[in-house]
């Protein structure tokens, strides 16, 4: 049982993805610039945010090929709402952000096994306090994903809009 892929313990994450991507691709300029509160990103940069981080956390700090293939080569540095409010993206190339981001996690969700979740992975030139388990990076991630929808849904339920439901 130990050589499994890890795809079964996250079953749902790519229909949660398709319903994330199909709702974004939908919205207007309009709607992308609504934000939760004057404080907060818009929703344009909150979705391409969310996609940065699963090329941040799974290629940057946990080594896995594709980064080149997505719209953010350095997400370390160059994130959406982290790094940068003055780039908006349209629902176009938040769509296509999304969809190639997440063939990373597709990657990973085929690629890993149980046997590498307790495998701690580090960055030599980062700070000594970037340790964290190949387990505990997938699980960041998923969470990341499911925190910013649920923040993305917020917004749209104000504004009268579509939600991204996830157990339609």
């Amino acid at each position: 049982m130990t050589g499994l892929a890890i795809r079964p313990a996250y079953i749902k994450w790519p229909e949660y993805h398709r319903r994330l991507r199909d709702i974004v691709s939908a919205m207007t300029a309009e709607q992308l610039a609504l934000r939760p509160s004057p404080e907060r990103w818009p929703l344009w940069a909150t979705a391409g945010h969310t996609a940065c981080q699963r090329v941040f956390w799974l290629c940057d700090f946990g080594g896995e090929p594709g980064k080149d293939t997505t719209p953010f080569p350095n997400a370390g540095n160059d994130c959406p709402g982290d790094d940068d409010l003055e780039h908006v993206l349209s629902a176009e190339r938040l769509a296509a952000a999304l969809d190639s981001t997440f063939r990373i996690v597709e990657g990973c969700l085929d690629g890993w096994n149980l046997d590498m979740l307790d495998e701690e992975l580090r960055r030599p030139e980062w700070d000594s306090s970037w340790v964290h388990s190949r387990g505990s990076v997938m699980q960041r991630v998923f969470s990341h994903d499911v925190y910013h929808r649920a923040e993305l849904n917020q917004t749209l339920a104000a504004a009268g809009l579509p939600q991204i439901d996830l157990w339609d």
